[in-house]
């Protein structure tokens, strides 16, 4: 009943409506880890291949290339090579259901909701190292151990290194037309694609790539590449030189030395010059190069059946320019991923620089709580059922409805001096007079937080009460019309009376004036 192409298309349409539904339904679920939310992510891209998969099937039957469709809809329509005849192709149709129906009299319409649903409850299997846990963090220690190995690294340490890996112009050009440094980039390409595409699958990586190739061609061609700038000028000479390796950069026959046999012996090949003899000899053939142009050189340095010079400097030339572009297009790449993934390589080295500094009991505890919302995730994805919004307990439930009457937690308090704020229950009101926030408010009042003032919640009540403090206290201030000021041997003495117990003196202070009083 479903061999026809209506049919097909039908149900290809069907099945795609219900995968955009499906998706929306997961979509709508909260992750409650980051294990949660990469498998989430790790389902959505499933359903949209199959919808993709589907689309380029409904794609191909619609262009309709063998006219398959086309006849099939003149069929239904009763046209034949004699003519048309609508009721002859109606009847021919209704006898073919009935027909289908009398040998199938058990067939019943498949469901395949369950089926669907059945994809959100998959568990993607998604593979990760110990030190990216789940993707949060990068390993990037293989990488490492090249760089710190190679020629154009250096000796550094992992959390140096998390800082340089992503800004390759930094290494000088003439270190980078080496196959390490090739195999370098690629490799560490390799691995960043591979930690992209596990950790957003989501996105759409050819087309990021195919924006950074399009301009990265227009800034190449204008000689704005970070790194590259201005190529041909300054590998200018080397060209003229007919070599593929930059020669300005080496000023001995010694340092041609250190490139090693392979890369001399490609050099030479490409000139068309002899590539035999031991490391020196190479070296010091490919010098002359440098101030000799390959016109002027000897036959005898040749290889036999050689094209001509200007032949070989041109394809040499070339030769360098397509590694040089290669390789910075690589370098751009890295620079993207890089970008895209800054926040994860913050994380990485945060997380390492914690690392360095604990012992193994607590890298083993934290390797285990890591491991426990794993196991807790069903509990923590129900819902808690709290109709009267009771407060949280310390385990995460709402506390009982007697204890929440028994502290007045139903009750609330606002303080103007707090900027209005609400405290709950009789017994946080009380202590907020000595917490920070109610301490700020008096300071910026220019009121002292005294116990004189507890209980006091307004502004105005504090500022009208503060000023008769002060009136009070005004009586009991020093006079210079009407007191005098004394001073003994230790102290300076502001004294408002004679007989005043008040006031701040040292004990020998008050003392003194008692002795003076009973001698007068």
């Amino acid at each position: 009943m479903s061999s026809t192409l209506l049919e097909l298309t039908r149900s290809a349409h069907e099945d795609v409506e219900r995968l955009e539904r499906l998706i929306v339904k997961d979509l709508q679920n909260e992750p409650a880890t980051n294990k949660d939310r990469l498998a989430q992510s790790h389902r959505v891209r499933h359903v949209i291949d199959q919808i993709t998969s589907t689309t380029h099937k409904l794609v191909e039957i619609y262009e309709d290339k063998d006219n398959a469709r086309k006849d099939e809809i003149a069929a239904f329509g009763g046209q034949t090579a004699t003519g048309t005849n609508v009721f002859s192709a109606f009847y021919d149709r209704l006898k073919e259901i009935r027909e289908y129906h009398r040998r199938h009299p058990s067939a019943r319409v498949l469901d395949t909701t369950d089926e669907y649903e059945q994809l959100l409850e998959e568990e993607p299997q998604i593979e990760f190292s110990g030190e990216e846990a789940y993707g949060r963090y990068l390993d990037m220690h293989e990488l490492y151990n090249d760089y710190i190995n190679s020629k154009f690294g250096k000796q550094i340490d992992y959390t140096a290194y998390l800082d340089v890996f992503s800004q390759p112009q930094l290494i000088p050009r003439k270190l980078k037309m080496t196959r390490q440094y090739r195999e370098y980039l690629s490799k560490m390409t390799e691995y960043l694609v591979y930690f992209f595409e596990r950790t957003e699958p989501l996105q759409d990586l050819d087309r990021l790539f195919s924006k950074v190739t399009t301009e990265f061609e227009e800034q190449w061609a204008d000689g704005k590449v970070d790194g590259w700038k201005d190529d041909a000028q300054e590998n200018g000479h080397a060209s003229e030189q007919n070599t593929s390796i930059d020669l300005d950069y080496y000023s001995t026959v010694d340092e041609l030395v250190e490139l090693g046999p392979e890369k001399l012996k490609e050099a030479l090949g490409a000139l068309g010059l002899k590539t035999g003899g031991t490391v020196q000899q190479r070296a010091e053939r490919l010098f002359l190069t440098k101030h000799t142009p390959l016109e002027k050189l000897d036959k005898k340095h040749f290889a036999k059946g050689a094209r001509r010079p200007e032949q070989n400097g041109s394809v040499a030339a070339q030769h360098q320019n397509d590694d040089s572009k290669q390789i910075a297009l690589m370098e751009v790449k890295i620079e993207k991923l890089c970008e895209i993934l800054s926040e994860k390589i913050m994380r990485t080295k945060e997380n390492v620089e914690k690392k360095q500094a604990q012992n193994y009991e607590e890298l083993d505890a934290e390797r285990e709580d890591e491991e426990v919302p794993d196991i807790e995730s069903d509990d923590e994805d129900q819902q808690i059922y709290n109709p009267l919004k009771l407060p949280m307990g310390w385990d995460g439930k709402p506390i009982p409805y007697w204890l929440y009457k028994l502290h007045g937690l139903g009750q609330e308090f606002k303080c103007e001096i707090c900027g209005n704020y609400s405290y709950w229950g009789r017994r946080a009101y009380e202590r907020h007079f000595k917490e920070f926030r109610h301490q700020y408010g008096m300071r910026r009042l220019g009121i002292p937080n005294t116990k004189n003032f507890n209980e006091i919640t307004s502004i105005e009540e504090a500022q009208q009460l503060w000023e008769r403090i002060k009136e009070k206290q005004g009586v009991n201030k020093w006079r210079p019309d009407l007191e005098e000021e004394y001073e003994d041997r230790e102290d300076v003495h502001y004294c408002k009376d004679i007989m005043c117990g008040i006031c701040d003196h040292k004990q020998k202070s008050s003392f003194f004036w008692l002795n003076m009083l009973i001698s007068l």
